[in-house]
């Protein structure tokens, strides 16, 4: 036990950790150790990227197989459209919703029950008989697309501002990860194995089981080996005293009233949406384009989710190297430039007519989109610090919007023009940076940043300074008396949704 202001003793679920901690920081970890998973820091830390990588295992399952169910049901390319806008739409309102969730109940919970309800209807694939059954499986099945949020406040709980930056984006890009492994996987390793003992009819319908076990057993193992944080879970913080109850409502809404968020909101639409958009699109373009296997098509596909072994973490690293040169004016550029370039590789993509040439400009593509989605979470917390969970979600939903209204575009249209349409938004969402004015920091090319953030950002780009992605600053006074004081309103709809959650316990 260690002794607090107040005198009393604090309570903490363990007496010593197995990593260098800030206790002025609430015990969280000044370090990463990739090769440890002692509980609570580093559990924790395995336990949100791998689920965010099985949530895109039961995510985009049968996605470089649609070319496979489109033949045995018959349906059109506009229908498998519209299953797959529904994949990303199902996890949309989600995400709004997830994020003052974590605020007030942890990670660990929603993300174990979201990836145990998305589970059942992956499993239930294999019995679509139609376009909108197929749809409505998909829909439900997106819910798991929501464990972004978690994946990126778990870690954002267990790690000081120092090092958290470098925990998001390495459990963010290593999940995004599960997308180009999925192609793989289920394509070119599943699906090929499957057919040695059945028709490809067969196959496809049986093999989304296997992501389906995996889903659910992960969702109901995480619940008992990790903990919310650094102190224990919530609810024990919460009945000893260690924790305060926060209002869902009033964070939520706060977060929403900042135009930045939803700036913000439409570019990580335009660059994780475009990578939900090529994790459905991708095997199939490949394929019907250059007359390729579904086997093939699928493991080309896999490439653009690969890039985010490296890609959205370069895209942190160079948003806090230009931090701490020229303060948030850096970031800005960092995540105008990477926008930029994204749209113009997708038009060169657009307009290739070799194989080869085409997965090398594929490579870049995803390279620059990974980079934008870290440069957009290297932004995100200076936003509005004490809602950063709510201004997180928001941004998260952006993507599957982004994805959403893609995914139109490829229903409707040519999938050139498709494309065309695509690169041309992600140019436009570049120009956004220009109208993001965070408070007390520099704009893109106008505005001057506040002696307080010069000194930070100065103090950052020293030489003992270490490199994050997800730099969370100190918490303005005004916006956190704000978020505290939350309406009546507010608090009586969270003590409602809080004896909603105890009831389905029971």
């Amino acid at each position: 036990m260690t002794e607090i202001q107040s005198g009393r003793a604090q309570i903490k679920k363990y007496d010593t950790y197995h990593v260098n901690v800030d206790p002025a920081q609430g015990d969280k970890a000044t370090e990463i150790k990739l090769l440890s998973f002692k509980r609570p820091h580093m559990r924790a830390f395995h336990c949100s990227w791998f689920c965010f990588f099985i949530a895109f295992f039961i995510w985009f399952a049968i996605a470089p197989l649609l070319p496979e169910v489109k033949e045995t049901l018959g349906i059109s390319k506009q229908q498998i459209w519209t299953s797959n806008i529904c994949s990303v739409a199902g996890t949309i309102f989600l995400r709004f919703v997830n994020g003052p969730l974590c605020d007030k109940y942890g990670a660990r919970i929603p993300m174990g029950f979201i990836l145990a309800f998305a589970s059942i209807p992956c499993a239930m694939t294999g019995l679509v008989n139609s376009a909108t059954s197929l749809a409505v499986i998909r829909f439900f099945i997106g819910f798991g697309g929501s464990t972004f949020v978690m994946c990126q406040y778990w870690t954002s709980r267990m790690f000081t501002k120092e090092v958290v930056g470098t925990a998001n984006a390495l459990v963010g890009g290593w999940g995004n990860l599960g997308g180009g492994v999925t192609q793989l996987v289920m394509g070119s390793v599943l699906f090929p194995l499957f057919k040695t003992g059945m028709s490809a009819e067969q196959a496809w319908r049986t093999v989304c089981i296997v992501p389906a076990c995996v889903g659910l057993i992960t969702g109901i193992t995480i619940l008992k080996i990790s903990d919310d944080a650094p102190k224990g879970n919530y609810s024990e913080m919460k009945k000893n005293g260690t924790m305060a109850e926060v209002s869902a409502g009033a964070s939520f809404r706060t977060g929403a009233m900042n135009v930045n968020t939803w700036l913000l909101f439409v570019q990580y639409a335009c660059c994780f949406g475009v990578e939900l958009t090529m994790n459905n699109a991708a095997a199939s373009y490949f394929k019907s384009t250059f007359e390729l296997t579904t086997e093939t098509a699928a493991a080309i596909a896999s490439l653009f989710g690969w890039m985010n072994l490296f890609a959205r973490g370069v895209g942190g690293f160079l948003s806090d190297k230009a931090n701490g040169k020229v303060g948030m004016r850096g970031r800005l550029w960092v995540q105008t430039i990477c926008l930029l370039m994204e749209g113009i590789m997708v038009l060169i993509f657009a307009n290739t007519k070799s194989l080869g040439l085409a997965i090398f400009i594929m490579v870049i593509f995803s390279s620059f989109v990974q980079a934008a989605e870290g440069s957009s979470y290297g932004i995100v917390p200076y936003v509005n610090p004490p809602v950063t969970g709510s201004i997180a979600g928001i941004v998260g939903a952006g993507g599957n919007t982004g994805a959403v209204c893609f995914g139109l575009g490829f229903r409707q249209l040519p999938t050139k023009s498709a494309f065309i349409l695509m690169g041309v938004c992600i140019i436009s969402s570049g120009v956004f940076s220009l109208f993001i004015f965070i408070k007390g920091h520099a704009g893109l090319i106008m505005g001057h940043d506040s002696e307080e953030a010069i000194a930070a950002w100065k103090k950052m780009g020293g030489a003992a300074a270490a490199p994050a992605t997800l730099q969370v600053p100190e918490p303005d006074a005004e916006a956190a008396e704000e978020v505290e004081k939350g309406d009546d309103a507010s608090k009586a709809s969270s003590a409602a949704y809080n004896d909603f959650l105890q009831e389905i316990k029971k």
